[in-house]
C-alpha cells in the first residue's frame, strides 16, 4: 500500500513538473526599436491567415500587411519614426488585438491599444531622465450617487520629504473614452513635470487626474451598461448634461477630498484647470461657470461654440474687463488636421472679438496624444507664475 502511495506522489509531481516544463513557443520581441529608428512589430499566431499593424499615426500606409516565417512569427519593419510615443494595434484575421508581447498598452474605455517609444536621440521633455522624481499615486474617493470616484495623483519631487510646503494644483482632464490613468500613461505628465521642474522651467505643482466619465462609472458600479459615447454631439443637450455631471462632482467632491488629503493651497490662484478633446470641453464648461475657483484654464483640442457662450457663459465676452481680471491664463491650442480645427479656431475667434485675453499654440498633426504632450510641456511652465 505504501508503495503504490509513493509512485502515485511520483506520477503525480512528474506530471506537474512536465506540464510546467513544456516549451511555450518562441519568445517574441515586440516591438523592437532600432537605432535608426525604424520599427519592428512582430506576432506569434502561426495558424493565422493574416495578420497586419495598424499604426495610423506613424505610418501613412496602414495597415500594414506583415509577413510569416516558418515557425509562425508574423512581422513587419516600419520606418524611421519621428521619436515620439504613437499607439498601434494588429488586426489578426479580422480582430483586432494589442500586442502581448508589449506591456505598455493605451487605457481607454473601448478600443484597446499597445504603445510603442521612440527615444530621441536627444531625451525629449517627456523622456525619462536622470533627475528627481515625483509620486504617482492611485486613489479613491466619496464620489456621485454613492458611487467611489478613480483618479491619479501626481506629487512632485520633495513632496514627501519637506512637510512644510503646500503645493498649487493642476487638475487635468483625459479625452472621451479615455482613463484616468491616460495623461500618466500616455501623457507622461509625471516625466514632464519631473523634467521641466529639474530645469528651472516650471514650479512644483501637483496634478490631479480624474476620470472623465462619471455617468459611466455610477451604471457599472450599479450594474448597468455603459452609456454609449453618442451624445449628439458636443453641443448637444446631453453632451451639456454629462459636462455638468462632471463639474459638480470635481467641485464638490474632488477638489474637497484633494485639498483635505494632500498638502494643497486652496485658493483659487493655486487653481488650475486643463484637459483634452471632452476634457477640453469640461475645461472651459467647468472653469467657466467657476470663475472664483480657478485662475488659469488650458483647453487642449477643444472648443464651446459661439451659441453656449452667449446663452450659458456670457459673462465672459460680455465683461472682458473682469474676465481679464479674473484669469491669469486662459490657453487655446489645437492641430492644423484635427477635425476639432475649424470649431476651436472660431472660438478663439470669438475670444478675440470680445477682448478676452488669451494665449494660443496651433501646431501641425491632428487629434493626438503627441500634441498633447506638447501643450502640456507648454502650458506648466506658465501655471502660478
Amino acid at each position: 500500500m505504501m508503495n503504490r502511495l509513493v509512485i502515485a506522489v511520483v506520477l503525480v509531481v512528474s506530471t506537474v513538473w512536465t506540464a510546467f516544463a513544456q516549451p511555450r513557443g518562441p519568445f517574441v520581441v515586440s516591438p523592437e526599436v532600432k537605432p535608426d529608428k525604424t520599427v519592428t512589430f512582430r506576432y506569434l499566431a502561426p495558424l493565422a491567415k493574416s495578420v497586419k499593424l495598424n499604426a495610423g499615426q506613424f505610418v501613412k500606409a496602414s495597415p500594414v500587411e506583415m509577413t510569416k516565417d516558418s515557425i509562425g512569427i508574423w512581422s513587419t519593419t516600419v520606418g524611421p519614426v519621428p521619436p515620439d510615443i504613437y499607439p498601434y494595434s494588429f488586426t489578426v484575421d479580422g480582430v483586432t488585438v494589442m500586442d502581448p508581447a508589449n506591456v505598455s498598452f493605451f487605457p481607454n474605455e473601448r478600443f484597446k491599444a499597445s504603445l510603442v517609444d521612440v527615444p530621441g536621440d536627444v531625451p525629449l521633455v517627456h523622456e525619462m531622465r536622470d533627475v528627481p522624481h515625483g509620486k504617482v499615486t492611485y486613489e479613491f474617493y466619496p464620489s456621485l450617487d454613492g458611487s467611489t470616484g478613480s483618479v491619479v495623483v501626481y506629487t512632485p519631487p520633495g513632496y514627501e520629504t519637506d512637510f512644510k510646503n503646500r503645493y498649487p494644483v493642476f487638475y487635468l482632464i483625459s479625452g472621451t473614452t479615455d482613463t484616468e490613468e491616460t495623461f500618466f500613461k500616455v501623457g507622461k505628465t509625471n516625466l514632464i513635470l519631473d523634467n521641466l521642474i529639474a530645469d528651472g522651467k516650471a514650479k512644483p505643482m501637483i496634478v490631479v487626474m480624474p476620470y472623465g466619465n462619471p455617468l459611466a462609472r455610477i451604471a457599472e458600479q450599479q450594474g448597468k451598461s455603459k452609456p454609449s459615447d453618442q451624445m449628439g454631439g458636443r453641443d448637444s443637450e446631453e453632451a451639456r448634461r454629462r459636462a455638468k455631471l462632471f463639474e459638480t462632482d470635481l467641485v464638490g467632491n474632488l477638489i474637497p477630498y484633494v485639498e483635505k488629503n494632500y498638502r494643497a493651497i486652496s485658493d483659487r490662484n493655486s487653481r488650475a484647470i486643463g484637459g483634452f478633446s471632452r476634457g477640453g470641453g469640461q475645461t472651459l464648461r467647468t472653469g467657466f461657470g467657476n470663475m472664483d475657483k480657478f485662475s488659469w484654464i488650458c483647453c487642449y483640442s477643444a472648443y464651446l461654440s459661439n451659441d453656449e457662450m452667449e446663452r450659458t457663459y456670457k459673462h465672459v465676452g460680455g465683461n472682458p474687463e473682469a474676465t481679464n481680471k479674473q484669469l491669469k491664463l486662459l490657453w487655446v491650442s489645437v492641430g492644423s488636421e484635427d477635425f476639432l480645427y475649424k470649431g476651436t479656431i472660431d472660438f478663439i475667434d470669438y475670444l478675440k472679438s470680445k477682448n478676452v485675453q488669451h494665449k494660443t499654440l496651433i501646431t501641425g498633426g491632428g487629434h493626438t496624444w503627441m500634441n498633447v504632450k506638447t501643450y502640456v510641456a507648454a502650458t506648466t511652465p506658465l501655471l502660478f507664475q
